[in-house]
């Protein structure tokens, strides 16, 4: 599969998993992986998960708006940047949201997330 292909197959499933069952994905981290979240920094699958189920709404749904992508190394990573809105809850008002995942693989089609920077865009 093409790059831009892999890139949004793997934004598809996060959203969708991250909208239905956050701590599902605990499975795309790993130990040395790392989540910066509104400048906060989170470093490990169990601590990155416990951040992103902790927070504070029980629903939510992802409206991706573009998603760019850049190889990454020799090792074969990915660059992948998104840009959207999040519904939270039953707010009238999506929120608009940036978010950056580097993604290096682990076997044929396979990867996981080595870094991750969200940011919520106010103004």
């Amino acid at each position: 599969m093409d790059p831009d292909g892999l890139a949004k197959a793997f934004v598809n499933h996060y959203y969708t998993t991250f909208d239905t069952n956050r701590a599902a994905l605990v499975g795309l981290y790993q130990e040395g992986s790392m989540l910066t979240f509104e400048g906060d920094k989170y470093k490990g699958a169990a601590a990155i998960t416990g951040k992103l189920t902790s927070l504070p709404f029980a629903t939510c749904k992802h409206q991706v708006t573009t998603v760019d992508c850049q190889p990454s190394g020799p090792a074969g990573g990915m660059l992948v940047f998104v840009s959207g809105a999040l519904q939270v809850g039953d707010g009238e008002h999506p929120l608009k949201f940036s978010q950056m995942f580097h993604l290096m693989p682990v076997g044929p089609g396979n990867f996981h997330v080595q870094n991750d920077m969200f940011r919520l865009n106010y103004g």
